[in-house]
């Protein structure tokens, strides 16, 4: 093909392929079969591929992210991202308009209302349509350079569509709210666009996404994210776009910085910006609404609360605008805020209780988390007698003692916290709670570590912790509450699957003294188990039933179960797959582990750190006198022989009818294997109903994209 052939073509596959990204990410409307877009997107690499100077930045496949960045730059906003007033009172949204309506007295005044995303703020900068520079607001003057990290968001456009074209004009109808975008334009010719083109918008990450993150961090024994604007955060300041590239991230277009546009008629109010912001891709509010009158706005945001819960991100108010541009040219601005503009917060479902007492949880990596001991409150349906305190930073932050009267409230509506301190109720007799420089169970110094809360390598592939916060930890392997927790994973559904081996149980045996580690599960006899509490012949037969059950388990469950840090179910079944045994995995190199698919240094040094201690290797050989398989069923070189031999496949989202275990059994079964996430080296990806990030992955490498029904149809060959 000749260079200009190349280029032609390229030219249409881009144009078609980012059409399909708006379609699938934005409007949630995929127009095409993952089939027939993983085909287009592997002819836009091949054709990248044969000439390199085809892959400008703003090609689709520039969303993985490229090299480590050495620091984040600071960018000059062109305007300045104000911050806006805030209020949780209705007479003062009422106040606000009456301002209004004195600055700008015999006007029409139209409002709108839209929701209020919890994320973090950026600004987007597009030269003749193409995305040069992203920024945080930072001081609200000046922000930093992420311009790498938001090109790994999917739903942000690289090239816009539409030109200046814009929507009807001079004023719309009023929009119903949750009305559709309007179609969207072709791509316009270069002298179409403006020369510039700011965006103000909010990067989020869904609460379903959150949660599935944070479930991948508690199946590797890892501290959880506290809550997903900080999750967001943290993972905007990764100094590697590839890490970043991993994190679910999305963003929502709400505004305009400058615009550059020669002599081209511009939307001249709100609503209509927000129309045109559509067709040019983004993806903004799905909810406005235009109010004419005090009594619409109240009823407005009356409405967005009732629904604000449906949307896929957290939403913490309503943001209230003058809808007309030259009306807010008139209104002006402070130094801080615009005056034509204010947020309304809901108020969290709250309650008043009072804190009793702080205890320390002692979690089976030695983390020492503060809980408060609340005096019994109803809150959002249910009864609340305790609430996370996260770690002795946000404690003292908050100034948190015993015996204050606090605030409650179910952050993300699930997880209760104290979120603030009534000190004016204070009496003097509130004491400060000094946090444990021994552990509680056991007695041992505790040490400090900073835990990664959205952190990472940096660029010389050094791991970071981001957004860190102290976290203190027992350093006791045999500290009382590590080894209840140790216990209780290992004999989980998901790991060695032993039946009976709760935590009630769990807790009998430690406290009996009858077990310390996994291996003395193997040493128990049933007169021993019989006799602890609420335990008969039947129960304790049973449950050695399951431990006896447990000795044939696959090596990959072994591995998981022995909680290892950061060595999820994912990680343990590629080590299963690369090493056939226990033996050939314990005495790899640190360089031999780094090399296997989802494990990279990190896992890897954590991996080489426990195996070459010597207590872990005593109790591997206890393990090994106690007769449990050591073998690999995993291991490429014995797979079943079958029509998916030396296929990797990665699975996702939610499938209509085997679960993900049942499906990863049938690619097993057929010779295949199993990887927990997306690499050149995949084959297939089988994606389910709410895929996630491995989804985009995929798309972004070129990797095929098949349905329940089509593995199904390999399978059998």
């Amino acid at each position: 093909m000749k260079p200009t052939e190349a280029a032609r073509r390229h030219a249409e596959l881009a144009a078609e392929i980012r059409r399909h990204d708006h379609a699938y990410y934005v409007e949630a409307r995929p127009l095409v079969s993952d089939f027939d877009y993983d085909r287009l997107y592997r002819e836009l690499l091949d054709l990248e591929k044969a000439f390199p100077d085809l892959a400008t930045p703003d090609s689709p496949s520039q969303r993985v992210g490229g090299a480590p960045l050495k620091e984040f730059k600071p960018v000059k906003h062109s305007l300045a991202m104000l911050s806006l007033d805030n209020t949780y009172s209705q007479e003062e949204v009422r106040a606000f308009v009456k301002r209004l309506q004195k600055m700008l007295p015999g006007e029409r005044l139209e409002f709108t209302v839209e929701p209020k995303v919890d994320g973090v703020a950026v600004s987007l900068r597009y030269e003749s349509g193409v995305f040069t520079v992203g920024a945080t607001r930072g001081d609200g003057t000046t922000g930093d350079d992420i311009t790498a990290n938001l090109k790994t968001i999917r739903s942000l456009p690289l090239k816009l569509e539409g030109g200046l074209g814009v929507p009807p004009a001079p004023h719309s109808p009023k929009p119903e709210p949750g009305s559709q975008a309007p179609p969207r334009k072709g791509a316009a010719r270069q002298e179409d666009w403006a020369a510039v083109l700011e965006v103000r918008g909010e990067v989020f990450m869904s609460k379903a996404a959150f949660a599935r993150l944070n479930a991948e961090r508690a199946a590797a024994g890892e501290e959880l994210y506290a809550n997903a604007r900080n999750t967001t955060a943290g993972s905007l300041k990764q100094l590697a776009p590839s890490l970043v590239a991993k994190r679910p991230l999305d963003v929502v277009i709400y505004g305009t910085g400058l615009i550059e546009a020669g002599g081209a008629k511009l939307p001249g109010a709100h609503d209509q910006m927000l129309q045109w912001l559509r067709t040019l891709g983004f993806r903004t509010p799905e909810r406005v609404w235009v109010c004419r009158s005090e009594e619409e706005l109240i009823a407005a945001i009356n409405q967005l609360d009732q629904v604000r819960r449906q949307f896929a991100y957290e939403t913490d108010g309503a943001v209230i605008k003058l809808n007309d541009f030259g009306q807010r040219e008139r209104a002006g601005c402070t130094a801080k805020a615009p005056r034509w503009a204010m947020a309304y917060k809901y108020a969290a479902e709250r309650a008043r209780t009072r804190l009793k007492a702080i205890t320390i949880q002692v979690g089976r990596t030695g983390a020492l988390t503060p809980v408060a001991e609340l005096e019994p409150v109803s809150l959002a349906g249910s009864t609340i007698s305790r609430a996370t305190l996260h770690n002795e930073d946000e404690l003292r932050r908050k100034d948190i003692r015993v015996g204050d009267l606090v605030v409650i409230e179910k952050a993300g509506e699930v997880i209760p916290a104290v979120v603030e301190v009534a000190k004016e109720r204070r009496t003097g007799k509130e004491q400060p709670f000094p946090f444990p420089k021994i552990c509680p169970e056991c007695g041992s110094k505790v040490t400090r570590t900073i835990d990664d809360a959205g952190g990472g390598a940096d660029a010389s592939g050094t791991e970071r912790p981001g957004e860190g916060y102290v976290v203190w930890r027992c350093p006791n392997p045999d500290c009382p509450a590590q080894v209840r927790g140790r216990l209780e994973h290992w004999c989980a559904r998901g790991a060695m699957d032993i039946e009976g081996g709760g935590e009630v149980l769990v807790a009998q045996l430690v406290k009996s003294g009858l077990v310390t580690d996994v291996a003395d599960l193997y040493r128990l006899s049933r007169a021993e188990v019989a006799a602890l509490e609420r335990m008969g012949e039947k129960s304790a037969q049973n449950f050695l039933d399951g431990i006896q059950a447990s000795k044939q388990r696959d090596l990959w469950r072994l591995l998981f179960g022995l909680g290892i840090l950061h060595v999820g179910a994912g990680v343990a079944k590629a080590l299963g797959r690369a090493f056939p045994s226990l033996d050939e995995l314990r005495t790899a190199s640190l360089e031999e582990l780094a090399s296997v698919d989802d494990v990279g240094p990190v896992i890897a040094r954590s991996l080489f750190q426990w195996f070459n201690d010597s207590r872990n290797k005593a109790l591997i050989e206890r393990l090994r006198q106690a007769e449990l398989n050591f073998q690999s069923a995993l291991h490429q070189p014995h797979a079943a022989a079958g029509p998916l031999r030396g296929l990797t496949l990665v699975l996702t989202g939610t499938l209509p009818n085997l679960t993900r275990e049942q499906a990863a059994a049938r690619i097993e079964a057929a010779g295949g294997r199993v990887s927990g996430s997306v690499s050149q080296k995949t084959n297939y990806v089988v994606a389910g109903e709410q895929a996630g990030s491995k989804l985009d992955k995929a798309r972004s490498l070129g990797v095929r994209v098949i349905d329940e029904a089509e593995l199904l149809r390999l399978c059998r060959g």
